[in-house]
This record gives C-alpha cells, sequence and structure tokens, in this order.
C-alpha cells in the first residue's frame, strides 16, 4: 500500500506513475487528510474539561460528550443500550474525521464550554 500526500509536482507525478503500474483490480483513493495529533490532544483536553464541569448538571465521561459533541455537529451517532442497561454510543469514531471536519468539532465544544462557563485547563496551562 502507498499513501502520498499531495504537496509537490514530484508526488503528483508519482501517484499518476503509481496507479499507471496498478494492476487491474487495485483501488485508488484520493482523500482528505486525517485530523491532527495536537487536534485529537486539544479535542480530549476539551471533553475532559466539558465532563468535569458537569454543564447543566449532566455527568458523562469525556467519551459520552464527544458521542454528543459529534451528533451536536450532524455526524451520526447512535446510543445502544448495553448489557448494565446504561446507554452507550455506537458508529463515531473521531479518529475518522478530517482536520476540517475535526476544527468544526472543537469549535463547536469551545462554543459550548463559553455557554456553559467552562474554564479550559489548556489556557490556564499557557498563562
Amino acid at each position: 500500500m502507498h499513501t502520498i500526500r499531495l504537496t509537490s509536482p514530484f508526488a503528483r507525478k508519482r501517484a499518476c506513475e503509481l496507479v499507471m503500474k496498478a494492476p487491474d483490480g487495485f483501488v485508488a483513493s484520493i482523500a482528505e487528510p486525517k485530523r491532527t495529533l495536537d487536534q485529537n490532544d486539544l479535542m480530549w483536553s476539551l471533553l475532559t474539561d466539558i465532563s468535569v464541569a458537569m454543564p447543566m448538571g449532566r455527568r458523562h465521561t469525556p467519551d459520552d460528550w464527544k458521542a454528543i459533541a459529534m451528533n451536536a455537529c450532524g455526524w451520526e451517532c447512535q446510543f445502544i443500550e448495553g448489557l448494565d442497561g446504561r446507554p452507550f454510543p455506537k458508529g463515531f469514531r473521531s479518529s475518522h474525521l478530517t482536520k476540517a471536519q475535526m476544527s468544526t468539532l472543537i469549535e463547536w465544544l469551545l462554543a459550548f464550554g463559553a455557554e456553559q462557563g467552562i474554564r479550559w485547563t489548556h489556557e490556564r496551562d499557557a498563562a
């Protein structure tokens, strides 16, 4: 498998060469880049802060808040009942988000947190 970041004419030429040499039946994909590790780290920091703050008196894990936020941003998320009767999210994976989608999610978390008066750890740490 080859992954080529299209950042230069040389990279584009190499991608074309690989496609032309690939045997029949192979699959080629062109996709937006996935979210960055820095975006992922910030998302989890925000989700943890939201979870600790318990906005609107709601007690959820950071993972649950992630599903709630992804659903609020329009990405499909289902909640199914676990064996203990507690609902849990199914069908959401932030690792599948593009950089742009992750930016949207982070912006939603920041706006939600601002509305709820949440103090962000990443801002306190920077001060």
